[in-house]
């Protein structure tokens, strides 16, 4: 296959720009036309579906060309027309890409094949005991925690679990906890901290269970009492989002000295879908609002929501469960060596600041 920068049309238009006279600028521009033609035929073609790297690559080569067609002399305003027009096709063209961009990494946090917390847990750790119940209502499925031993070292794990088929989703609730999940994560919690020993979160749910029930016991004062509680907790704390982080229900066991997420996972406050249908009343929008919402580890990682991002295998983590959490288990290792280090004081006043200053942004006036 040609790659996009190899294409006849750019070699051939790169080649003459410099030397070109006015008459030929026309000749150019009509290559860039149907450069950029193929590349919009291409993608009406795909619906928008597929990969658009190649489609970036073609766009870039072609703003370039246009910026070199910009600086020459002896345009006319017809010619200067046609490179604004074709400017703008070029825009609106980014914009599709960078839309469709946000979207594939959610989709890629929803695959079904990517590990789950508990494929962590077989192959990262050794000794796993699992805790159960929150001695008050019963023991939530949906949430997993349990003591287990990281390369020797006594820690505690709490991760939100799914199912890979029809049977373990219903059990699991489709990773989404009820009260009694994150009052067990919390149970847990304290039990790690009268210890000292360095608690690991995993973080992969659509959000917290929204039912009547979860509802009648007090799901918003779980989550509450969770984040409250963890911002005080005297051992260090580290969260990984591996999937999907949705709203509360995942900032309920988030709340860490470091938050790292891997390079396909998203974290937001509320789905793509379910904003919007709120801003356009229509979730048919659902790839503009990926791309609006800022749900992606570069820009969270930018906005100084995550720590770190964690590199995924080609093709995203399902393709290689091994390759993906060795990537995992060696980012856990550096973080909880910087983080032995720090008393108790010091990890509960980084927590604190990490948090107070997330997102926060200052413009001259």
């Amino acid at each position: 296959m040609t790659r996009p920068s190899d294409h006849p049309i750019v070699e051939v238009a790169t080649a003459k720009i410099h030397s070109m006279k006015s008459a030929d600028i026309g000749a150019v521009l009509t290559g860039a036309q149907l450069l950029l033609s193929m590349v919009e035929t291409r993608r009406a073609a795909r619906n928008g579906n597929g990969d658009d790297s190649p489609a970036a690559l073609e766009l870039e080569k072609i703003e370039q060309q246009l910026g070199q067609l910009e600086s020459l002399d002896g345009q006319g305003d017809d010619i200067r027309k046609e490179i604004d027009d074709l400017r703008q096709r070029v825009h609106a063209l980014r914009s599709g890409i960078s839309h469709r961009a946000a979207w594939i990494k959610t989709e890629l946090a929803r695959h079904p094949q990517r590990p789950y917390f508990l494929d962590y847990v077989e192959k990262i750790f050794t000794d796993f005991s699992e805790i159960h119940g929150d001695r008050r209502f019963s023991d939530d499925p949906a949430m997993v925690c349990g003591m287990a031993r990281f390369h020797g070292e006594e820690v505690l794990l709490v991760g939100t679990q799914k199912g890979r088929d029809t049977k373990q989703k219903v059990y699991r609730n489709f990773g989404m906890p009820n009260p009694d999940g994150y009052r067990k994560a919390l149970r847990a919690m304290k039990v790690a901290e009268k210890f000292g020993r360095p608690i690991l979160t995993f973080v992969d749910t659509p959000g917290a269970y929204p039912g009547l029930g979860a509802e009648e016991r007090g799901q918003a004062e779980a989550i509450a009492l969770n984040l409250r509680e963890m911002a005080r907790m005297r051992v260090p704390m580290i969260t990984t989002i591996t999937g999907e982080g949705g709203s509360g229900g995942a900032l309920a066991i988030a709340v860490s000295n470091r938050v790292l997420m891997m390079e396909n996972a998203i974290y937001s406050v509320i789905s793509p879908e379910g904003c919007a249908s709120i801003m356009w009343r229509d979730a048919a929008k659902r790839e503009l609002a990926a791309e609006a919402m800022r749900i992606t580890a570069p820009d969270l990682k930018e906005l100084g929501c995550v720590d770190e991002i964690v590199p995924e295998p080609e093709g995203g983590a399902h393709t290689d469960h091994d390759a993906a959490v060795k990537l995992v288990d060696e980012a856990l290792q550096k973080n909880l060596s910087e983080l032995k280090g720090l008393s108790a004081e010091n990890l509960i006043s980084n927590r604190y600041d990490k948090f107070r200053t997330m997102a926060q942004f200052f413009t001259e006036g």
